[in-house]
């Protein structure tokens, strides 16, 4: 599993100035280390806020936002203005900043004095002064930040700062996400494709095509000894399941799965990849019959489950734009219970009293989201040049609220949609043989359905119990990119309306640009 939050920062910085004194800056001082300890101790924020003092000039302001940009472990940065703090002292900061800005608007002190306070109270307290002058200049500037009001021992504001840290922490990691496409985006599919360059320039993933014949130079290195270990794991994992087959059909299958596996995670490990996409027309040498086959007998879809409950990003049929979301994901999921899968709309159900969505694939949904231990069967599967039997976790997700997720390119601009969903429970599906999930769009089956093809999403997603639209707003707006959110509010008309506006919002923008 991810686990990268203990080596990331979040650095805190309080703007002040000299006008008071010296003694004023060292209150100043005081109450934001107090506040900053009190951040960490609450055990809401994933991350580690680190304090960076009291700016009081615009040098010291210039210099410790030079500092974050530079700094790898940051990740973003806190502001506050605890006194009044001249916002052109924060213009050249702000320019050089290039991590994400949080603006927290509060206060040290909870509640006004009110039978001792004076004007040198007054003139120490001036957030609602203070910050008030910081905003506008981020609005001037047009600096894309998240502002969070509230007391800072409150439980709601700290949550706020914990989701838009976990989603800078995304955005860091995104910046150095290699996605892997073994083979390439496949049957002419539009809504899968889209602008790398785009894609890179915006959200910092890069994607390359890496041949088949390449990983094909790894499968045969594997050795049998490896395929071993690796089954003997696959043994404790999960509930074996062997069909009429019999025990040597199935344990093939099952070696020939693992083996495919380790190929794929040694690949991704020597060329520092994060995110993959498969193609089930692309899986090496054509003819399984030729004695001199080299080639996967089956989709690796075995691997890209197991794969995806590690961390790593994945996306189907050359995906490559659900492949690095998904390892976004992932990274804002970490260390949360529930968990998250790339998941496929496939079928739907217009039963009366249960409309709904059947979500599933092939083979590739992630086991985080199994309500039970995932069972390891082997079926035929019909599709694609390996028309073979094969091997992959079978089992139904949890039911509860959750939240999907996609990119797509609109040609002038990157556009994401989420949408909040109701997973439900399914009626027994004795002959289907993969995972699944079915869910309600919300706010309705139909109104949700509705939106999601309006705003031209996707049929692949990246679906979390635990990370809802919040997150992914936080995560778009600093990538810089339009994000729209069907939720329980969303009606048909106001949701074209939106879309509208939208529209013409960033024909202007990009005109006047």
């Amino acid at each position: 599993m991810i686990k990268t939050f203990d080596n990331l920062e979040i650095w805190w910085v309080t703007g002040a100035q000299l006008l008071y004194g010296g003694d004023a800056v060292k209150h100043v001082d005081a109450h934001s280390k107090e506040m900053v300890d009190g951040l960490n101790a609450s055990g809401i924020i994933p991350i580690k806020v680190v304090y960076k003092g009291t700016a009081n000039s615009s040098d010291e302001v210039e210099a410790v936002m030079k500092a974050a940009t530079c700094e790898n472990k940051c990740v973003g940065v806190i502001t506050w203005m605890h006194t009044f703090s001249p916002a052109k002292m924060w213009i050249k900061g702000l320019q050089a900043l290039q991590k994400p800005l949080l603006h927290f608007h509060t206060q040290y002190n909870a509640e006004i004095p009110w039978e001792d306070i004076d004007m040198d109270f007054m003139n120490l307290n001036q957030s609602a002064h203070g910050d008030i002058e910081f905003g506008h200049i981020c609005t001037r500037m047009r600096v894309q930040r998240k502002v969070v009001v509230g007391y800072w021992k409150s439980e709601e504001a700290q949550k706020k700062i914990a989701v838009w840290a976990r989603a800078a922490a995304a955005m860091a990691d995104a910046k150095n996400v290699r996605c892997l496409m073994f083979g390439m985006n496949m049957n002419n599919v539009a809504v899968t494709d889209g602008d790398r360059v785009e894609f890179e320039q915006r959200l910092g993933y890069h994607v390359d095509y890496y041949p088949v014949s390449s990983l094909m130079d790894y499968f045969k290195k594997v050795s049998d000894a490896d395929v071993d270990a690796l089954v003997e794991e696959y043994k404790k994992e999960y509930t074996i399941k062997i069909d009429e087959t019999g025990d040597e059909a199935y344990w093939k299958s099952v070696r020939n799965a693992a083996k495919a596996e380790i190929a794929l995670r040694r690949v991704l490990k020597d060329e520092g990849a994060t995110a993959f996409t498969t193609n089930f027309d692309d899986l090496g040498d054509a003819d399984i019959n030729d004695p001199d086959f080299v080639g996967f007998d089956q989709i690796p879809g075995l691997a890209s489950q197991r794969l995806m409950a590690e961390g790593i990003g994945f996306g189907a049929e050359g995906d490559w734009k659900t492949a690095c979301l998904y390892r976004s994901l992932l990274v804002m999921n970490q260390g949360m219970p529930l968990g998250s899968s790339f998941l496929e709309d496939y079928t739907l159900n217009f039963a009366e009293g249960q409309t709904s969505i059947l979500q599933s694939h092939m083979l590739e949904v992630c086991p985080l989201i199994a309500s039970d231990k995932p069972k390891l069967e082997v079926h035929f599967l019909g599709i694609g040049i390996r028309k073979q039997p094969t091997a992959r976790l079978v089992f139904t997700s949890k039911t509860g609220s959750g939240t999907k997720a996609t990119v797509v390119d609109l040609g002038n601009r990157l556009r994401m949609i989420t949408q909040d969903v109701e997973c439900i429970e399914p009626k027994k599906m004795p002959k289907l043989p993969v995972a699944s999930n079915l869910w309600v769009p919300q706010p309705t089956f139909e109104v949700g359905a509705g939106a999601w093809i309006l705003a031209g999403g996707t049929h692949h997603s990246a679906f979390s119990y635990d990370i809802d639209a919040e997150y992914w707003q936080d995560f778009a707006e600093m990538a810089d990119i339009e994000c729209v959110s069907i939720n329980k509010e969303t009606t048909t008309e106001n949701w074209k309306q939106l879309l509208r506006t939208n529209e013409v919002y960033y024909m202007l923008n990009k005109a006047l640009k």
